[in-house]
């Protein structure tokens, strides 16, 4: 059986590790985390303006304002965890407010133990904590209630909370939340099982969770008072534009003539970065008193590279080097491996074999990069929108040359995120810059700097076989990805993996989703580094991690089994999804959502015109601990030239326990269209060491123009809250394939689908 674990589980917060506090602050009513091993002696090193905020506080004119320690990168996620303490605590909605959290310790994740937003983990594991937060605040605020209304502690039971109001109806007494405050009788300490003794609302009792209510953050993002990393202004600020080499990884500067720059007003310094903690490499930045006079100063620098060992790689070796590292029977460590597929293979009935890639692909979120680095004596501030705050602030510390806990991280709205924003390259130059000419800079990337230096979701190759019995029955499945592993770059172990043939740790983050909930008896998974990829192409995560590409493997080829044993694809895996074993619970739950999908898009109950097809695809993305369960039906229409129409997806995803129902569709629908970008339309490639696309003329999003319509049922049948921003994402690609084969005989293994591989295969 497989034994792999995985270190991101969405158990329940460990609060035996930390203590709730509520108590009275000049502020008003503060309720928070605090006590976590080693975080006060490193706050107590800090300077005093070093000191935290907590979850949440109630002020005296009544209002919540819950601090957030997740990037809101337009997903709404802030508005999410206030309404998720609104729910327990009793308040009114239009009391509530929201906050982004600093980089202080205290605002760690309660299971990651670190600040990270990605993975679709942010409500499924702060759903417990915020709630139990909301609770303990409601509970302390009868207490204080009944002893300011005179009455007896044990009459506390008798209270009803609501709409920010303490009422008690035998008396007609009743205090808001705002005089409870400035009465000072709210001081309540909560041991850690008392937390966890605290009996949360059941879904049946829900007023505010499941209920689509105004998003606190789109009135100041509508009025333009929201501030994003590029609105920072700071007095007597200087601004940084960034020139880099025309590699990506690994070149080194030579030499910089800048006599040139010095002809732009208000130049004043080109710095090389020196950067130790090798997030980027050859990079120069223009500082200038005007971001304009900072990119005519960057454009007129003569810089002389070392292009470094990377300087003649290209999608085309590392494709080959990813090819050759599959072959090696000893590459790579295994991620699962159940059974003894060899033998079985060679018992099968039938033995299917297919080979799977994608290509490089772009973030490109619509705010560029941005940082702004600022020194008040020992302390370095950074003000940027951010999705890995713990990271980033240790790699603006290296860059400084000084201790993380001196680092204050001003978290800010970020324009779009994706996975891009869990990376901190854009504080290198600005750290840097300021040190090196003693005021603070803004850098801003352009948009040529942010695609060309995108730590970019990597090139995948996939190598999948199967057997099947005399029956058509899958009896064996083998899986290779070979790939860079952005997770390991990171450098942080607890990120890794073990390997289940005691290998190594290995980046799981590059195989998730290949352990799949279907019944295979004989399965093994082995997870390949490309070190060439990891060296020339650093790589990141880009929205749907892992699954965006494992999917496409596994998808296509439960497809393609089913095609060769003459099966219907979505009943055979209706078949394969029974629940034995290790898969159940997960595998049900999947089923329910492909039948969902199948219902609703009409799949296999009608007749379509020629050159159209639906084709399926269900996935369990993210990680197999955090599983969100979703299914695809796309119809496609496919042209004798091989190009392809999208009609229609539809979607159907199980989201357990929905907070925001709105918010969930509009999430699921944009996953859709970001699978369908990357199914269709995006690519980038590597030639001579670097990025060949430099912007939107070359890099070709999906346009307005080529929408589909998209249906989305949401399942909510009230267990845990799961994921919903990025599954959607890696179903959608497979489902397209499989459509463009049902519709016109031409099955196609590499992402992204073009015309000319559709008509090629249709010849075939």
């Amino acid at each position: 059986m497989n034994k792999h674990v995985n270190n991101i589980t969405p158990e329940t917060a460990d609060l035996s590790r930390r203590s709730f506090l509520v108590g009275t602050a000049a502020s008003g009513l503060v309720l928070g985390y605090a006590g976590v091993p080693g975080i006060g002696e490193a706050l107590a090193a800090a300077p005093a303006n070093f000191e935290p905020s907590v979850w949440y506080a109630i002020s005296p004119d009544g209002l919540v304002t819950v601090t957030c320690g997740k990037a809101d990168m337009g997903q709404h996620i802030a508005s999410t965890m206030a309404q998720i303490v609104c729910e327990e605590l009793g308040a009114k909605w239009s009391d509530m407010r929201v906050n982004l959290a600093s980089n202080d310790p205290k605002f760690n994740d309660p299971v990651l133990g670190a600040q990270i937003t990605g993975g679709s983990w942010s409500t499924m594991m702060n759903f417990d904590a915020m709630s139990r937060a909301g609770a303990a605040g409601r509970i302390a605020l009868t207490e204080a209630a009944a002893a300011a209304m005179g009455l007896p502690p044990y009459f506390k039971d008798q209270l009803v909370v609501r709409d920010s109001m303490v009422t008690h109806p035998k008396s007609k007494k009743q205090m808001s939340f705002g005089d409870i405050v400035k009465s000072g009788k709210a001081t309540k300490t909560f041991t850690p099982d008392e937390l966890k003794a605290i009996k949360l609302k059941t879904p049946d009792q829900y007023t505010m969770i499941g209920v689509s209510v105004p998003q606190l953050d789109i009135p100041s993002k509508t009025n333009g008072t929201a501030k994003y990393g590029i609105d920072v202004m700071l007095p007597g600020m200087a601004y940084g534009a960034i020139v880099t080499p025309p590699v990506r990884f690994g070149a080194t500067v030579k030499s910089v003539d800048d006599a040139e720059a010095k002809k732009v007003p208000g130049f004043i310094k080109a710095v090389i970065l020196d950067d130790k903690t090798q997030t980027t490499s050859g990079w120069v930045v223009a500082v200038a008193g005007t971001y304009a006079n900072a990119r005519k100063a960057a454009q007129a620098l003569k810089i002389a590279y070392d292009g470094g060992p990377n300087a003649k790689v290209s999608s085309q070796s590392l494709l080959d080097e990813a090819k050759r590292l599959q072959k090696l029977e000893d590459s790579g460590q295994f991620f699962v491996k159940d059974g003894d597929p060899s033998a079985a293979f060679g018992a099968a009935a039938k033995v299917v074999e297919a080979e799977y890639t994608t290509s490089i692909n772009i973030h490109a979120p619509m705010e560029p990069m941005n940082a702004t680095a600022e020194f008040k004596g020992d302390i370095l501030h950074i003000y940027s929108g951010n999705q890995f705050a713990t990271r980033s602030g240790a790699i603006a510390a290296g860059a400084a040359g000084i201790d993380p806990k001196f680092v204050v991280m001003h978290q800010l709205w970020l324009g779009g995120g994706f996975g891009r924003r869990l990376d901190a390259d854009m504080m290198v130059p600005a750290v840097q810059a300021a040190k090196a000419v003693g005021k603070p800079v803004k850098v801003i990337y352009s948009r040529e700097n942010d695609m060309t230096m995108d730590f970019s979701r990597p090139l995948t190759y996939q190598k999948v076989k199967a057997g099947v019995d005399g029956d058509g029955k899958l009896t064996a499945l083998s899986h290779d990805v070979v790939s860079a592993w952005p997770t390991q770059r990171w450098g942080i172990p607890d990120f890794l993996t073990p390997s289940v043939d005691k290998k190594g740790p290995l980046d799981s983050f590059t195989v998730n989703g290949a352990d799949f909930f279907y019944t295979v008896p004989n399965h093994h998974v082995r997870a390949i580094k490309n070190e060439l990829a990891h060296n020339a192409t650093p790589s990141g995560q880009l929205r749907s991690v892992a699954p965006g590409w494992t999917f496409w493997a596994i998808e296509s080829m439960i497809d393609e089994i089913a095609v060769a044993t003459g099966k219907d694809p979505a009943q055979f895996r209706i078949a394969l999804l029974d629940g034995k074993g290790k898969n159940d619970g997960g595998a049900q739950r999947l089923r329910n959502t492909l039948l969902a999908a199948m219902g609703l898009s009409g799949y296999g109950t009608r007749q379509l015109p020629k050159g159209e097809g639906m084709g399926v695809a269900c996935v369990s993305s993210q990680e197999r601990a955090t599983a969100s369960w979703t299914a695809c039906v796309a119809h496609v229409a496919v042209a004798p030239s091989g190009e392809v129409t999208v009609k229609k997806l539809t979607v159907a995803t199980d989201v357990g326990t929905q907070v925001h129902p709105d918010n969930i569709r509009a999430q699921v629908e944009g996953a859709a269209l970001w699978g369908l970008s990357l199914a269709m339309y995006e690519k980038a490639t590597l030639k001579d060491g670097g990025i060949e696309q430099t912007n939107f003329d070359s890099y070709t999003p999906l346009r307005m123009s080529q929408m589909p319509e998209v249906a989305v049922a949401v399942i909510a049948n009230g267990e845990k809250a799961t994921g919903v921003g990025e599954p959607a994402v890696t179903v959608v690609a497979p489902a397209i394939g499989n459509a463009i084969f049902n519709a016109s005989g031409a099955r196609v293994r590499a992402l992204p689908i073009t015309a000319e591989a559709v008509k090629g295969a249709m010849k075939a």
